[in-house]
């Protein structure tokens, strides 16, 4: 399983931002503008965590979700989201996401919640931190 995070957020400046920590903590990244374009990646790649923006464009961050549970349901995934919602939170614990952050947030945090992830933590029915 690879040890690169993907990041999937409609905003160019999160996905920039993100990125940027991800690569100064030493950690791989691969950025993605949409849910699409992701779900085409994960098709033919195998994806450890996933950091998920919820509120996105065209194909939102549940929609996201739906399919990749069925298409990769190993992949650990943390939903970044700007507005607190407690159905989405509800779904992100129902499949067992390892993190719900609300932006903005820290970014040792962020950190923390992505290195547990790669590390093997938060599997699918783990409680969301």
């Amino acid at each position: 399983m690879s040890k690169t995070t993907c990041l999937v957020d409609d905003d160019p400046s999160v996905r920039k931002a993100l990125s940027r920590l991800l690569e100064s903590a030493g950690l791989g990244v691969c950025a993605f503008a949409t849910g699409e374009d992701f779900l085409s990646y994960a098709v033919s790649h195998p994806v450890s965590v996933v950091v998920l923006d919820i509120w996105m464009q065209r194909m939102n961050g549940l929609e996201v979700l739906a399919h990749l549970c069925s298409l990769s349901p190993q992949t650990r995934i943390i939903i970044i989201t700007g507005r607190d919602d407690f159905a989405v939170r509800s779904i992100a614990t129902q499949v067992g996401a390892t993190a719900f952050l609300l932006k903005p947030f820290e970014d040792t945090e962020f950190l923390d919640k992505v290195q547990y992830a790669l590390t093997g933590g938060g599997g699918r029915g783990t409680k969301v931190r």
